[in-house]
């Protein structure tokens, strides 16, 4: 999505999100990528994919079970509301709209391909697989890079 299409869709990004943001309650504890010491239990995004986010980790949990989803660090947490440009770029990040959401971001960096990426792997096809059925797209599906980086398709 281009930011001329987000702006039309989720409005103007603001610094503080106020006026789209929401809290959602996650299914599981997730720890803070950075410090995983640290664990959430909620998310603030977009009100308009509130919804659907909460239905991916709803899913994936169904599916893998909190243990699984910690022994694959599904559950370290990148962050999702964060706003700011893109990294070497001038458009804002989908992360300004709180649209985007970044998983275990060590193990799947920004310049990784599918050689090295975690999230390459076949055991991480299915949560991949649940993203795109809630309308989400995988940056490293689609373009071989940003592997951690999920965002609202439209």
């Amino acid at each position: 999505m281009t930011t001329k299409q987000a702006i039309y869709k989720y409005g103007k990004p603001n610094i503080t999100g106020e006026g789209y943001l929401t809290t959602i309650l996650l299914p599981y504890p997730m720890r803070i990528a950075w410090d995983t010491e640290t664990v959430v239990n909620k998310m603030r995004c977009h009100k308009l994919v509130s919804g659907r986010l909460l239905a991916v980790f709803n899913e994936i949990h169904r599916e893998y079970g909190y243990a699984k989803i910690k022994e694959l660090g599904i559950d370290l947490f990148g962050g999702c509301f964060n706003f700011r440009k893109k990294i070497g770029g001038n458009d804002w990040s989908m992360h300004s709209w709180g649209i985007a959401v970044d998983l275990d971001p060590s193990r799947n960096q920004l310049k990784e391909t599918s050689k090295t990426a975690r999230f390459a792997r076949p055991e991480y096809k299915t949560m991949i697989d649940i993203f795109y059925k809630h309308g989400f797209i995988s940056l490293g599906r689609e373009k071989n890079y940003d592997w951690m980086h999920f965002e609202i398709k439209e």
